[in-house]
């Protein structure tokens, strides 16, 4: 009885665990989300006036 008693504990404790590693995956998932639209933001914000000024290049040389 004691036996099945420790493997329940047991298996309740890796349950545990796996649960702590699903969150820190979720987390560093988060983050790096978060980075990668940081850099999106940056990348529009650096480009955006050349990519307008192009566009309305194109727009004025049109009859």
């Amino acid at each position: 009885m004691s036996s099945i008693f420790f493997a329940l504990a047991t298996l309740k404790s890796r349950l545990e665990e796996a649960d702590k590693e699903r969150g820190a995956t979720a987390v560093e998932y988060g983050l790096l989300v978060a980075l990668i639209a940081a850099v999106i933001v940056g990348i529009v914000v650096t480009l955006g006036q050349d990519v307008l000024t192009g566009f309305t290049t194109v727009t004025n040389a049109l009859p």
